[in-house]
Parts: structure tokens; C-alpha cells; sequence
């Protein structure tokens, strides 16, 4: 179990993880550059020359049927806004609350927004025409309603070809309808349960997310936006798929808002104070070097942010495009994973195409909805190397009574255990033992060695005599009680105990010397 969670799983009603917003994007990918398009027009026999006409005609007759489909279902025809810079998810909502809205159509939006289409220049080279891809600013339709089944949500829709598509589902709004078809009670603000009456049921919920046929789910809403998709593009062409934008979220409901409040308040220190930069890469599955120095391939920004949140605080932690934050609304404390760049995040899978029979290797996660399982996994293991490393916090003994029982000679089965010496000569071991890596995987005599290479620890000493040192301090901490072995692997983990001196040490290291000595008085 997560170590966050079995520490104070007294103190909370139910924990729940699963996504919350997720963004696909939809290509369709022989229209998506200019010899596909070329290509398209010739087989129907649109002239280059003749595309701008084209497009525009079979643009008017979409945004025609938009308009009567949204009249039919929200009494509202599409409501035009003038800047891009609008809070179009605000309108929808204001609307949804002031007409009590409980299902369907909430309305349809047009904004002239950025987007990429195509242009007939002509070619002197070839005499005629040519069809290229440039930037542009075109109408853009974006539908609210609240989705029978998935919730509340939107579907944005480029109006000119190659109308890429983007639909946007949170899977809080989607479990809300599953808990409201299966008569299970609930409370929530937003996207936050604040109760529900079987966690369990709602965690299978969000588990059965994952196994959507997510190809079959998005093109079923596709018609919604683009009503004249099989006039205008034909009947073989489709959608290609990708989820360009997820956060997962794993909650944990208090009793009382309270609850939630006075632990996020000592949770902010010690997440910014252990937050070091080599750790933050590792939350977020981001190689390091053995001293703890980004990849040298690395060219990408760290950043720690703290904020005031709604009613709470919020720690972010950001390694370029992808971030870890934990903050508190209500009764909830959330810790979130954010990823919009997947490639970051390596897992084990078969190449494009492979047999299922084929070998799986280390690739790079995808952005094709094909990966969705693993980029959950990913998001729920970046969630608990966050959250184990917070759970060494809730400790009220001081650093000297933690650093006793392990710095006192003793006696074991007739054998004398040597104490350790956290601030000299053990220090470099206990710091490296703490990697946030180690959490997920577990830490081999390898991976040691790899870790303490460069410091003080190894100096002068052969790879043999490494081996052997590393062997020894193994066992040593195992006599501690600060590791415990994987049963019939040479693999260990961190114990309890061990989180917490480890935590502590990392903790008193960082601290000035003033705040010890006010903290101490």
C-alpha cells in the first residue's frame, strides 16, 4: 500500500484514484499535410485553384447544421465571441446553472481562433497551382453539454479542413454519472467528492475507465460537432486519435475540512525542503547522474511553485511540461500528475506493429490512446513517489530520539551491530538509499554502487571491494531495520523506519542553522 496512505489511513473516509481532466486531440491524417490534401481533391475532382471555394462552401453547410442541431437542443442558435481570450467553460456553466440544465446541450460557441489549413499558390516550376499548408485564423465551434454518460464536457471543432477535433472529458463527471446510475450516494464541489457512500464501488468505477474502446468512444461523439463529416470528407476516412493532455488525481477525503487543512500546512514545508531538484526528476520519472546532476541530455527547467488554491495551498513541481502537485479543497487533499509530454516517461512495450508474440523493451510512452493503461500507471507511480516521500512528515518525535535508535551499538543473535553514523562517514550511504527511484523499483548492490559513484564513500577502492562494502552496509541497514529484503530477490526497500530517518536526515541538512535553533527553543 502507499506509505501516504497507510499513515493516515485513520484519519480519512476513503481514497479514490483515477483521471480527472483529459484532452484528445483527432487527426485525420491523410488530410493533415499538403500531398495528402492534393491527393484528396484530385480523386473528387476539386482543381487546386478551386480548393478556397471548396472549403468554404462545405464550411458554411456545417456551421448551418451546427446552428440548426443547437437550436433543436438548447433553444440557443451558436453564440458568437469576439475575443479568443473569453472563458468559454465560464459561459457554458453560467448557462447551464441559470436554465437548470441537467442533461444534454448546454450550447454551442464560435470563436476566430489560430489554427492551420491549406492555400493554393501557383508554381511556376509545375504552371499550375500548388496546395500548401500554412498558419491561419478561422472559425472554430466549441460545444458544452452534459454528457448522459461521460458528463460534463466540450468538443472544440476547426471548421475548416483539415478540422482537427479536440474533445475534452474529466473522469471525475464521468464516475459522477456512474454513481448516479448505480443509485450510490455522493456529495462534491467541482470535481471533488466530498462523500460517497462506497468508495469501492467507486474506485471500480475509475478502474473500468481504462478499459473503454476509447477509438469507438471518441468517434461516437465526433457527429455532435461535425454533422456533415460523411459529406464532407467520405465514408473511409477517420480519426486518428491521441490524448494530448491528462491528470490523474488520487484524493483523499477527510471527515472535516480542517483535516485536510492542518496537514497540507505541514505537508507545503516539507514538500519545498525535500522537493531538491534530483528528486522532483525522479517523482517525475526523469533520469539523473550519480551525483545527482539532471541527464547530461537534459535541457529542460525544474521549477517549485507554491500558491494559495480556492480555500487551500498548493505545491507544483514542474520538470518541463510535466508536473506533480499536491493541494487541499475542502475536505479533499489531492495529489495530481500532470503529463503533456509522454516521451519523457519511458515503460515496456512492443514497437508500432509488432506481433503480440514480440518481445517487449524500454520505449518512450506514446501519446496514442493505445497507451492509455500505461500512462495511468505511470501517472499513479509519479502520484506515490510523491505521496511516500510526504508520509515521512507525520512525525512528532525529535530528529535526536529518531537518529538514537540508530546510532547506539547493539547486540543481535550474539553479534555485535555497529552504530551508523548519519552526519560522517554514513551519510553519503543513508542520502543515497532515500532516492525517490527506489521507491517504485527497490535498490540492488548495482544501483548502489551507481548511486554512491563520484562520492566519498568509494574513493580508492576497487570495483571488487565495492561490492563487498555495499554488501556489508546492506546488511548493516538491514540489521537497522531501515531496509527490508523482497522475499526470493536480491532487492531491497525502504521500511518505515526507514522513510523516516532518511527524511528527517534530508530535512535537518537543509535547514539553516537559525531555523534549528528557533525550532529547538
Amino acid at each position: 500500500m502507499n506509505a501516504f496512505i497507510q499513515r493516515f489511513s485513520q484519519l480519512v473516509k476513503g481514497v479514490i484514484s483515477g483521471f480527472d481532466r483529459i484532452v484528445f486531440k483527432g487527426s485525420i491524417l491523410p488530410l493533415s499535410h499538403a500531398e495528402g490534401m492534393t491527393e484528396f481533391c484530385r480523386q473528387r475532382g476539386i482543381l487546386n485553384k478551386d480548393y478556397k471555394n471548396w472549403v468554404t462552401a462545405r464550411s458554411s453547410a456545417l456551421i448551418e447544421k451546427v446552428e440548426a442541431y443547437a437550436r433543436r437542443e438548447s433553444g440557443h442558435g451558436i453564440t458568437h465571441i469576439p475575443s479568443l481570450h473569453t472563458n468559454k467553460e465560464a459561459l457554458a456553466r453560467e448557462r447551464q446553472r441559470t436554465e437548470g440544465i441537467q442533461k444534454g446541450l448546454v450550447g454551442v460557441w464560435s470563436c476566430q481562433e489560430s489554427g492551420a489549413s491549406f492555400k493554393a499558390h501557383f508554381c511556376a516550376e509545375r504552371g499550375f497551382p500548388q496546395l500548401r499548408y500554412y498558419p491561419t485564423h478561422c472559425k472554430h465551434l466549441y460545444l458544452y453539454l452534459d454528457h448522459p454518460a461521460f458528463g460534463f464536457m466540450n468538443i472544440r471543432l476547426q471548421t475548416w479542413c483539415p478540422y482537427h477535433i479536440q474533445i475534452c472529458m474529466n473522469g471525475r463527471e464521468w464516475l459522477r454519472r456512474r454513481l448516479d446510475h448505480a443509485k450510490v450516494g455522493f456529495e462534491r464541489s467541482g470535481n471533488k467528492f466530498l462523500h460517497i457512500a462506497d468508495f469501492d464501488r467507486a474506485q471500480t468505477f475509475l478502474d473500468r475507465q481504462l478499459d473503454a474502446d476509447w477509438p469507438t468512444l471518441l468517434r461516437g461523439l465526433v457527429p455532435l460537432a461535425f454533422p456533415t463529416m460523411k459529406q464532407t470528407v467520405g465514408e473511409h476516412l477517420s480519426y486518428y486519435w491521441t490524448l494530448w493532455q491528462s491528470e490523474w488525481a488520487t484524493d483523499l477525503i477527510f471527515p472535516q475540512p480542517r483535516d485536510a487543512e492542518s496537514l497540507m500546512d505541514r505537508l507545503l514545508r516539507h514538500a519545498v525542503i525535500t522537493g531538491t531538484a534530483d528528486r522532483v526528476l525522479r517523482y517525475l520519472g526523469r533520469q539523473v547522474t550519480a551525483t545527482g546532476q539532471p541527464h547530461p541530455r537534459f535541457s529542460g527547467q525544474v521549477n517549485t511553485r507554491v500558491a494559495s488554491f480556492h480555500d487551500g495551498v498548493r505545491v507544483r513541481h514542474w520538470v518541463d511540461q510535466n508536473s506533480v502537485k499536491a493541494y487541499n479543497e475542502c475536505n479533499v487533499l489531492r495529489f495530481e500528475t500532470t503529463i503533456n509530454n509522454p516521451r519523457a516517461f519511458h515503460v515496456w512495450r512492443r514497437a508500432q506493429g509488432q506481433s503480440s508474440r514480440a518481445r517487449k523493451s524500454l520505449r518512450p510512452l506514446r501519446k496514442g490512446v493505445a497507451d492509455i493503461p500505461l500512462r495511468a500507471k505511470v501517472s499513479q507511480e509519479t502520484n506515490d513517489r510523491f505521496m511516500n516521500q510526504m508520509a515521512t512528515l507525520h512525525d512528532d518525535r525529535p530528529v535526536g530520539d529518531l537518529l538514537a535508535t540508530v546510532t547506539r551499538r547493539h547486540i543481535r543473535n550474539g553479534r555485535a551491530i555497529r552504530a551508523l553514523d548519519p552526519t560522517g562517514k554514513d551519510r553519503d550511504l543513508l542520502q543515497a538509499i532515500a532516492d525517490p527511484l527506489f521507491a517504485v523499483s527497490g535498490m540492488t548492490n548495482a544501483k548502489l554502487r551507481q548511486k554512491l559513484r563520484d562520492t566519498a564513500w568509494t574513493v580508492q577502492r576497487t570495483e571488487r571491494q565495492l561490492v563487498a562494502r555495499v554488501t556489508r552496509h546492506l546488511r548493516l541497514l538491514r540489521e537497522h531495520g531501515l531496509i527490508r529484503k523482497t522475499p526470493r530477490r536480491r532487492n531491497y526497500h525502504l521500511t518505515e523506519k526507514g522513510r523516516l530517518i532518511t527524511a528527517a536526515l534530508t530535512a535537518m541538512l537543509a535547514a539553516s542553522t537559525q531555523k534549528l535553533v528557533k525550532d529547538a527553543a
